[in-house]
């Protein structure tokens, strides 16, 4: 939530202003992991009143981005890592799914879907907007699994994803793991364009892989200073 953030086109309610502008805050890594948030501030710094602040909080507690604390208030999610490792391996073993059945519907339309994604994902990237490229990344990947026409099984990924979006900025915080999301998806994309979907699916194993060991290095050495 930049200074700027209110001069920026806002969504039609107010909830759907805040819950942007804290997810925003979130996964572009301003609220980091364990961090506070601080209602009335933060309903004074975006001009609204504490009810659809508290509306959004509500939805961001269901995605499991954010928590209540008894008497202590909202802070964001903070996961051990055993949590992370469970979810990637979760994601591992659903998304393996999702990928095979898209591959088996792969054409022109989806790849060239893919494609847009990936361009914005390198152009984010190269510019160190954490935010826009955690939204390209995830357009990316999920124009994917949407493409398995499993809509209850995209929705479980979804899930997954929404809980470690936190730690998504950690990994996107390092110019390194920037360019190599960039290498990743481009040879994931050349291998579903050969209609090889054991590589693809090997490759992703691979992306998901790296970010673990990224972050287990973060968590393990503890979170970098707020």
């Amino acid at each position: 939530m930049t200074n700027g953030a209110v001069q920026r086109r806002r969504p039609p309610t107010a909830q759907q202003y805040v819950l942007a502008e804290l997810r925003s805050a979130i996964t572009g890594g301003e609220l980091r992991p364990g961090a506070p948030i601080r209602q009335d501030a933060l309903a004074a710094r975006l001009e609204v009143s504490r009810v659809p602040l508290r509306e959004a909080l509500k939805i961001l507690e269901g995605e499991g981005l954010v928590e209540h604390k008894v008497h202590r208030g909202y802070f964001v999610t903070e996961l051990s890592l055993d949590d992370l490792r469970e979810v990637y391996r979760i994601r591992e073993l659903l998304e393996a799914e999702a990928v095979r059945q898209a591959a088996a519907r792969t054409d022109a339309g989806l790849l060239a879907t893919l494609e847009r994604a990936q361009t914005e994902v390198e152009r984010t990237g190269g510019t160190g907007d954490v935010t826009a490229m955690a939204a390209a990344n995830r357009r990316f990947h999920f124009a994917l699994f949407e493409a398995s026409r499993m809509p209850r099984l995209v929705r479980l990924i979804g899930t997954l994803w929404d809980s470690t979006d936190a730690y998504r900025s950690l990994y996107y915080a390092e110019p390194a793991n920037r360019e190599r999301v960039v290498h990743e998806h481009r040879t994931v994309l050349d291998a579903l364009r050969a209609g090889d979907t054991d590589e693809a699916l090997r490759l992703l194993d691979r992306h998901r892989a790296h970010a673990v060991t990224r972050l287990e290095r973060v968590l393990g050495t503890g979170r970098p200073a707020r």
